[in-house]
Order: C-alpha cells, then sequence, then structure tokens
C-alpha cells in the first residue's frame, strides 16, 4: 500500500509569462524578434497574458510548458491522464521493470470500510501471488527454449525474465501503482484543470490535478489565475448533472462570490 500522489514541477519554460507576452506582442508588433522582448515589465507582461485571456487568443500560450513528475497513482489513473493527448508520457514499464512485492493504491471509500479494505488486501495478494508463479512458469519455460537455441546461461536468464513479466504482467490490477514524467503546454493545461479539477472528475485524478494547478500557480500566477473546474468562472456547464456544489468549489480554489 501507498500513501496518496505525489506531484512535483521538475521543470518549467524559464520566464514563462514574459515569453508568453512576447509570443502575443509579435502579432500585434513590427517590433524585431530582438527587440520584441523590450519594455516588457512585470506590469505590461500581465496585461498581456490578462488581455489573451480575455479575448480568446490562447496560442501564445502554447510555447510555455511545465513538466511533472507523478508517482503513488495507479494504473488505472494512467488510463485517464493519458486521455489529454496533447502531452508527453514517459510511464514506467511493467515490461522491463518486475512488479516483485508491488505496491498499490487503495481508494479512499474502501479504506473507510474494514470489510472491504480487507477485502481488498485479499484481492491484492492474491493478484501477487498469481503474478509469482506465472513469471515462474514462464521464465521456466524460455529459459528452456533460448538454451536450446545456443544462448549461455546468462544470456537464457536475463531474455527469459523479461520474456515471462511480458505476459505475467496482464494478471495485475489497476490499482498497481506506477510513476511517470509528463509534459503539457501551459494551454493544455489550462484545458486539462478544467476537465479534472472539477467535482465529477474522479476522485485520484482530481487529486493529482489540484496538486498540479497549485504548482503552476506559484511558477506562473497570472497564466493560471483563473485556472481550474468552469464554475470558478461563471456558470457550471455540466446542466443537471452538476454536482450542485458551486459555492463550496469556489472557495476551496479561492475564488471571491
Amino acid at each position: 500500500m501507498i500513501p496518496m500522489a505525489k506531484v512535483t514541477l521538475l521543470a518549467c519554460t524559464p520566464e514563462p509569462e514574459k515569453l508568453i507576452a512576447a509570443s502575443a506582442k509579435l502579432c500585434y508588433s513590427p517590433s524585431s524578434i530582438d527587440t520584441i522582448r523590450d519594455g516588457l515589465t512585470e506590469e505590461k507582461t500581465s496585461s498581456f497574458v490578462h488581455m489573451l485571456a480575455e479575448i480568446g487568443h490562447e496560442s501564445p500560450i502554447e510555447h510555455a510548458s511545465f513538466t511533472f513528475g507523478i508517482e503513488g497513482v495507479s494504473r488505472s489513473f494512467l488510463a485517464q491522464i493519458t486521455r489529454h493527448r496533447i502531452a508527453s508520457y514517459s510511464v514506467q514499464s511493467q515490461r522491463y521493470v518486475a512488479e516483485n512485492s508491488f505496491e498499490y493504491v487503495i481508494p479512499p471509500e474502501i479504506e473507510a470500510i474494514p470489510e472491504a479494505k480487507e477485502e481488498f488486501l485479499a484481492a491484492m495478494r492474491e493478484d501477487q501471488l498469481h503474478y509469482e508463479r506465472l513469471t515462474t512458469l514462464l521464465e521456466a519455460k524460455h529459459r528452456e527454449t533460448l538454451l536450446r537455441e545456443g544462448k549461455t546461461e546468462k544470456e537464457a536468464a536475463r531474455a527469459a525474465q523479461k520474456m515471462a513479466i511480458e505476459d505475467a504482467r496482464f494478471v495485475l490490477p489497476n490499482a498497481c501503482d506506477t510513476k511517470m514524467i509528463c509534459t503539457f503546454n501551459a494551454r493544455s493545461l489550462l484545458n486539462f484543470f478544467s476537465h479534472r479539477c472539477c467535482n465529477r472528475a474522479q476522485w485520484e485524478i482530481r487529486d493529482v490535478a489540484c496538486q498540479m494547478l497549485a504548482l503552476v500557480k506559484e511558477a506562473a500566477p497570472h497564466i493560471f489565475e483563473k485556472a481550474g473546474p468552469p464554475c470558478l468562472r461563471g456558470a457550471c456547464p455540466e446542466g443537471k448533472m452538476s454536482c450542485g456544489k458551486m459555492n463550496q468549489v469556489r472557495e476551496r480554489f479561492g475564488v471571491r462570490p
């Protein structure tokens, strides 16, 4: 079992807001590339960024990128975050990394019910046993085949182990933990926060999204000033599917009525 997700901002574009302001300025100014940053004080940079938000000119925002390290999340989370296609992902592979004594994420609702938690833990123990047994059986078969093909003991052992875990991983649960590095541009992040900071988002990806938002707000406060679920900026777009807690959500994100 592992604790809740941990998110780290590993890197971001240097002076992201100034770069965005310069990119926007170029669209409306006869300035050369060499002089386009001239006069971009903090105040003018902020003004440009706010103007882009007001007029809906979002393409300059794509020039800033942010790279995160995310760990302590489930394979279920992985399936959700990679639906956001305008991003780059590097994920720890179950083909190359053996899941011996694998860690896993317990959903809070299961954690809160002793009987449900015990059932869940029993399933995790059983999955681990199946994984190890499958790995052993497959590894023995592949090793024998590779030796017959002329591989040395060392070569056969190494290759057989990789071949075994490639198929044994199919028995592993969605709860199995993973870690990744991912990079988003700022425009894609704004879209990500709109969908995943919402109360209707699944709890795990919502937790990660809110951690990511807190980190980028420190790095680029003007870009992400109004980032978050849509109800921070107006009426909830979910209609009858709304969580009905708009005021509480706004309070949580520090938005004044």
